[in-house]
């Protein structure tokens, strides 16, 4: 990897951040699985590269270098990346480089600031470095103010161990965790805004996620199963070269019941999630998960009141994860944008079982008397024998229900 100080190597440098927090067994563990994903992430793209792991950072050599920064920066785990330029570890050498990155980049007159950054315990400390390059790029380029505090121009200079580097873009990454250093969770995937947004919140924290849609049959709006769908495939987008399976639990069956037993309509949402929180426990044992994810929000309607999710919850003895409990619905629609999981389109996605006035705080003894009238252990073998299976790889889908 070494540089010499006129031939600099144009490099993507990646960053990552609560990795280094780790104990050494656990941090080359994790370093070694975001490796992985982010060569996932590129073979998706068809762009060849060979990486490099220095203390710290991950260096991929490629000829698409930019597009190479804005696809990693995707990759759960990744702090920023950036296209650098990799010279000698030397002061003389990071000053002509920031020099001709200044000379292509500023555009006078203009606010600048130089940020420097040492690893060693020797020679110029980061503030010296920082000053030595920013003087030249000063003398160098007329018309040029010092602001180090809001410049219009920045440009980052590093002296490593593995060399020197200069830079002066960064595009911003995901934090979080690689993906699958936290074990498999099974997310219950709707055709609304908060499901998908909760799952990738868990993904971002390491978990692979398989999913699962119950399917309403004639008690659910026409375009509710595609939408699903239409969710899945975007969500795998995150998770580039690695199918993203979600079984589709036919429940009509479940909703009939309720129907035919005369259950208060008021009972009807609660009932409901307990049972979707049933037929997610039995799948997660089939498919080795940990724990049952969710896209419930305190308070967002009645059955989220906290009242309400004690007795939801009561229902299996899985871990449920809520990642969304906290947030404004306006935080998840921010972050449903962001992540490109808000579709943007309404079409029918409505639930026909939903009472005019649902209950607020259902008794666990109401519950439990409706659903023995409804025998749901039956239900549950019933609507199980018949799923289906989707995938979705690379945002489209790669195998249809059977």
């Amino acid at each position: 990897m070494a540089a010499g100080k006129t031939n600099p190597k144009t490099v993507v440098m990646v960053r990552y951040g609560e990795l280094f927090l780790k104990s050494d067994p656990v941090k080359y563990h994790f370093i070694g699985l975001l490796l992985r994903n982010i060569r996932q992430a590129l073979e998706a793209a068809g762009i060849d590269s060979r990486f490099e792991s220095p203390r710290g950072r991950i260096f991929i050599f490629t000829d698409r270098a930019e597009e190479t920064a804005r696809i990693v920066s995707r990759v759960f785990g990744v702090v920023d990346t950036n296209v650098c330029q990799l010279v000698a570890a030397e002061p003389d050498a990071v000053r002509d480089a920031a020099l001709a990155l200044a000379k292509k980049h500023i555009h006078p007159p203009c606010t600048f600031a130089v940020r420097g950054k040492r690893q060693y315990k020797t020679g110029m400390n980061s503030q010296e470095l920082g000053e030595y390059v920013g003087s030249a790029i000063y003398d160098a380029i007329p018309g040029l103010t010092v602001d180090l505090t809001n410049p219009e121009y920045e440009i980052f200079v590093e002296m490593r161990e593995c060399g020197g580097i200069v830079y002066d873009e960064r595009f911003p990454g995901q934090g979080g965790l690689p993906g699958g250093s936290q074990g498999k969770a099974l997310a219950l995937l709707s055709s609304g805004i908060d499901s998908p947004v909760a799952a990738w919140l868990a993904m971002k924290r390491g978990c692979e996620v398989a999913f699962v849609h119950v399917d309403g049959g004639r008690w659910a709006g026409n375009d509710v199963k595609a939408t699903a769908m239409e969710n899945l495939c975007r969500l795998s987008l995150w998770c580039p070269q690695q199918p993203v399976q979600m079984t589709i639990v036919p429940a009509e069956a479940f909703y009939d019941a309720m129907q035919k037993e005369k259950i208060q309509p008021r009972l009807r949402c609660v009932l409901c999630k307990r049972f979707m929180l049933r037929l997610a426990a039995r799948l997660s044992l089939k498919e080795g998960c940990l724990a049952i994810l969710t896209g419930e929000n305190l308070g967002q309607v009645a059955s989220q009141t906290l009242a309400n999710l004690a007795v939801i919850s009561d229902a299996t003895a899985v871990p449920v994860l809520r990642p969304l409990i906290t947030y404004d619905k306006a935080e998840t629609v921010d972050l449903a944008r962001k992540i490109g999981t808000f579709l943007g389109k309404q079409g029918d996605l409505a639930c026909r079982a939903v009472p005019k006035m649902p209950a607020t705080a259902a008794t666990a003894d109401a519950v439990r008397e409706a659903e023995e009238k409804m025998d749901i252990p039956g239900l549950l073998d019933a609507v199980l024998a018949s799923i289906e299976y989707v995938s979705a790889e690379n945002g489209k889908i790669v195998k249809d229900c059977q």
